[in-house]
């Protein structure tokens, strides 16, 4: 098996609040665009779609089969998010972009990371590999799929969330994920965050 390296820089907009860290992109070839979740049949681009504008298309070429890359970037910086992985090199045990055929070589430098971001409060997780590396590096608890545990590092504290995975192999709609989405995402449009609530499905993350 060969190692692959992250084939992305983080995406650190300059007034970013939020951290949103998956596992590891998918192989080249399942990408429709050149930025995270590139992958057309991951629906994150279709959650962000449905938790800003109410329209789980709104970021969606259907057309060509991609997305609006430029106009997610600019939501991502207008809003704060930072985006990037919780592995920088791997190993696919399978041809498959899921999470359990990942062998993680090298995890991302998560401190070094953070430290880039001076005005990040919160960090979001979106699938089990992610939460699993993030919580054990922190030595934390893995929270709940929906809920939130709030964590310290470099004298600073923070608030992790770990949301349900945005692959269609997670056993749930868009419109439910958008709703646990919008736990922590409505809290970047000035909105209260509603209270997380406890969710046990099993979850697995394909960026």
């Amino acid at each position: 098996m060969d190692i692959e390296r992250h084939p992305l820089q983080p995406f650190i907009p300059e007034a970013a609040r939020l951290l949103m860290l998956g596992s590891f992109p998918p192989a080249r070839h399942r990408w429709s665009m050149d930025f995270f979740y590139p992958n057309f049949q991951n629906d994150m681009w279709r959650i962000f779609g449905e938790v800003f504008f109410a329209d789980k298309l709104h970021f969606v070429d259907t057309k060509t089969k991609t997305f609006r890359r430029e106009e997610i970037i600019s939501l991502l910086t207008e809003k704060g998010i930072a985006l990037y992985d919780t592995a920088t090199e791997v190993k696919r045990t399978r041809n498959t972009a899921s999470d359990k055929d990942l062998e993680v070589v090298t995890p991302t430098d998560l401190d070094s990371l953070i430290a880039r971001i001076p005005m990040l409060e919160t960090v979001v997780t979106t699938g089990q590999k992610a939460t699993e590396l993030f919580a054990s590096h922190f030595n934390i608890p893995q929270p709940k799929v929906g809920g939130n545990v709030q964590f310290t590092t470099g004298g600073r504290n923070f608030l992790l969330w770990r949301m349900p995975s945005s692959s269609r192999a997670y056993p749930m709609s868009v419109e439910k994920k958008s709703e646990t989405y919008s736990k922590v995402l409505a809290a970047l449009n000035g909105e209260v965050t509603m209270t997380h609530s406890a969710c046990n499905t099993k979850d697995t993350n394909h960026t």
